[in-house]
């Protein structure tokens, strides 16, 4: 008869049954360790064996030389851990200890993050000294029951003239910024971050350039607006797991203002990275893709980050967020974007046309909408809007036989209406980056603009 062979993770786990059974029967606590060790890597995902550990918990990972790293369980599979690191894996060697700390991570939150730059895992990034915060928050956040919501009752003016007056938001909406590369998103953002009415700012720059975080806090924030802001950066470079514990960060920040009872402005560039970093985890550990390359579990992360906005309980704070979503080649069917638009509260599309024209900001108000605008805007602002994209409309559809000749002046009363009214609604649409109009500044140049057309 041919005696079964017990593995040496088998063997271990027959010990610490014992060894918690004894201990339980002393009256003990029970807090064992067991290491395990590094037995393959592939890519940037790390195997682990003869060791148990939580999805979302740490581990140290030890080489021979006792230097270590540490890296987050992201899956199992038997008796095997897949690990993903959250540092450099330089010098990382087979057979390494592999020593669960059964800790998940904690956002650190405090009003001592204000003025500062953070990384993915909650460290300084600036030369201001260390971070004393005296709470940390879990970092996937806590439901929020949908019923003790507080409703979106209240606009928000964001500084920008075309989407204070034609696509306005509410105190507490998730809005969409949809675009290729390199029409003027950062420039957007930027532009609100300085001009929105809110306590506080919370930035997530997710996957960006490392030198457009610098730019973006030198410039675009400015000492003035870095005061009520927090900044955290995880750039292109980080692994893809920081990348997407800076996103998590950046919420959890965000909703820890927001319980104090604060207006919040999450600005997240990008939600498309964010997602790019889940599927590459997600593949590496072998999950099969599903849409163009992207496995389920991103379309199941994108909506638990993007509830997580919005407002708290009646009477108490609110974070209106504003996310990035990258369209590759300009398709706005883009998987990514096609799951973000049904999730959000509206979408401001950027037109690459607009732009190379020379239009800024290249806002196509054709393509964009805010879902919340007939809950927060007067009947009288709501028809002076509509009857601005209809002339709007009208124009772009007619411009080609208008640009050749072939339209003959007084062959339909609504295209001259467009004719004679398109170079204002061109001038009004644009916006100069240092210049900021109020909600009521632009309401006042809508109705001024269209006051001759109203009442047809």
């Amino acid at each position: 008869m041919t005696i079964p062979r017990i593995t040496e993770a088998r063997r271990r786990d027959i010990w610490n049954h014992h060894l918690q059974a004894y201990q339980q029967r002393a009256g003990q606590p029970v807090s064992l360790v067991v290491e395990g060790r590094l037995t393959r890597m592939v890519g940037l995902t790390l195997e682990a064996v003869g060791c148990q550990a939580a999805v979302g918990s740490r581990c140290l990972i030890v080489n021979p030389d006792q230097s270590s790293i540490e890296a987050e369980v992201v899956g199992f599979a038997g008796e095997h851990l897949y690990l993903m690191p959250t540092g450099d894996i330089q010098g990382l060697a087979p057979n390494a200890r592999v020593i669960p700390t059964h800790e998940v991570c904690l956002a650190p939150v405090g009003h001592a993050l204000l003025g500062r730059v953070l990384d993915g895992a909650g460290r300084a990034l600036d030369d201001k000294g260390p971070l004393h915060v005296g709470a940390r928050m879990p970092l996937t956040g806590r439901p929020i029951n949908p019923l003790s919501r507080a409703p979106i009752r209240e606009p928000l003016d964001v500084g920008v003239r075309a989407i204070n007056a034609l696509l306005t938001v509410g105190r507490g909406q998730r809005m969409g910024l949809f675009a290729g590369s390199g029409v003027g998103k950062s420039v957007l953002l930027s532009m609100m971050t300085r001009y929105t009415n809110a306590d506080v700012v919370v930035v997530g720059l997710v996957g960006d350039r490392g030198r457009e975080v610098v730019e973006f806090v030198q410039n675009n924030l400015g000492e003035e607006g870095l005061a009520r802001s927090v900044v955290v950066a995880t750039p292109a470079d980080t692994p893809p797991l920081m990348r997407m514990h800076g996103a998590m960060l950046a919420t959890s920040i965000a909703e820890y203002f927001r319980d104090q009872g604060l207006q919040v402005l999450l600005l997240m560039d990008s939600l498309t990275r964010f997602a790019q970093a889940q599927r590459e985890i997600a593949l590496a550990i072998g999950e099969p893709p599903a849409t163009k390359g992207y496995p389920p579990s991103v379309f199941a992360r994108l909506p638990h980050l993007v509830e997580r906005a919005g407002n708290g309980a009646v009477g108490g704070g609110s974070i209106t967020a504003f996310y990035t979503v990258l369209a590759e080649g300009d398709d706005q069917n883009d998987p990514i974007a096609d799951a973000a638009r049904a999730i959000l509260d509206g979408h401001v599309v950027l037109s690459r046309e607009l732009a190379e024209s020379g239009h800024y900001l290249a806002i196509d108000i054709e393509a964009s909408i805010s879902r919340v605008m007939t809950e927060i805007s007067d009947e009288k602002h709501l028809l002076a809007a509509r009857r601005c994209k209809q002339i709007f409309s009208t124009y772009r559809k007619n411009r080609d036989l208008i640009n050749v000749g072939a339209y003959q002046p007084g062959s339909d009363p609504r295209v001259d209406e467009a004719i004679a009214l398109y170079p204002a609604i061109q001038n009004f649409l644009q916006q100069n980056l240092r210049e900021q109009v109020s909600l009521v500044e632009s309401l006042d140049d809508l109705e001024r603009m269209l006051g001759p057309v109203m009442n047809n």
